[in-house]
């Protein structure tokens, strides 16, 4: 059997860890080249893109997308893990916020934004992660980080006796916290505030309408139509802009030889990476132009 190869989208369940994820399919497909592209708490469900095969090689290339949440923030009560799961350390008898009032401050965290990441996160300091710390009652300062909102909107308002139920959307860059997210629009807000549920909807362009659940996987790997059901590599950083390497010169792409400006269109004028394909249009590798000489060189090369 052909070791399968691209992107699998799958919707992760609540309770289990990404680690989790990756050991069942890696148990479902009988494969082991298996990577994540990008981490969700255990109680945090929707999209987790999985690569399989060679297109672990651009797991870093997918990670720099944007992704989208769909969020509901509790007003009135804090917690010492920024969750629903932890313990509560604040709370208040009464929430007085209005709609409106919480549209705009949602509408205030547009643009780029200071956060503090959590202490129960993965982030490392002096070599130990900081959730390791937190769980042995350790809180240590931790360096703001600058990320960006690109879109947020209130999707619910519930108002119940002793808190407010604040759902969103949100579409921001890698990186952001949105259990810290959270805390900090009930700070605004005067209030004590926690993350109450969290879905990622997109990540890694994949959208959640493309995921498939654990049950779905094993019946396509039994019925042996599993394949068809990955998204391509190429298709997995469609971010990268896309260009043509001549037919006398595409043996010596995938060879990882050094092209010249010429052999390629169209020509490439700045030093990011591309998607290098042939004139059959099949996907050759991640390639780059060298500031200093002009030639293209190879980053990744996919023989085909």
């Amino acid at each position: 059997m052909t070791e399968l190869e691209g992107i699998l989208a799958v919707h992760k369940p609540a309770g289990w860890t990404s680690h989790d994820v990756v050991a069942k399919v890696r148990r479902l497909v009988k494969m082991k080249r298996i990577g994540h592209a990008g981490t969700l708490d255990p109680e945090v469900t929707g999209v987790l893109p999985l690569c399989l095969g060679r297109a672990t090689r651009v797991v870093e290339y997918m990670q720099e997308l944007p992704k989208e949440y769909r969020a509901v923030l509790r007003l009135g009560l804090s917690t010492d893990t920024e969750d629903i799961t932890g313990t509560v350390i604040e709370s208040v008898e009464t929430v007085n916020v209005t709609k409106k009032e919480a549209e705009e401050t949602l509408r205030s965290f547009l643009g780029e934004i200071s956060q503090v990441p959590p202490m129960y996160s993965a982030v490392k300091v002096d070599g130990k992660r900081l959730y390791e710390l937190a769980r042995e009652g350790k809180t240590v300062e931790r360096k703001s980080r600058t990320v960006n909102i690109y879109e947020i909107e209130m999707t619910g308002f519930e108002e119940q006796e002793n808190y407010t139920d604040i759902s969103f959307r949100v579409l921001c860059s890698k990186g952001t916290y949105i259990r810290t997210l959270c805390v900090d629009i009930g700070r605004k807000l005067g209030l004590p505030s926690t993350m109450a549920k969290l879905m990622r909807t997109l990540s890694a362009g994949i959208s959640s309408t493309k995921c498939l659940t654990l049950e779905q996987i094993e019946q396509f790997m039994e019925d042996g139509t599993l394949s068809s059901r990955l998204i391509p590599v190429d298709e997995a950083i469609v971010h990268l802009p896309a260009h043509t390497v001549t037919d006398e010169k595409r043996n010596a792409a995938l060879q990882g030889q050094r092209l010249s400006a010429r052999a390629v269109d169209p020509p490439v004028d700045h030093s990011e990476c591309i998607r290098l394909y042939d004139r059959e249009d099949r996907f050759l590798g991640i390639f780059q132009r060298q500031e200093e000489t002009g030639a293209v060189v190879p980053v990744k090369v996919f023989s085909v």
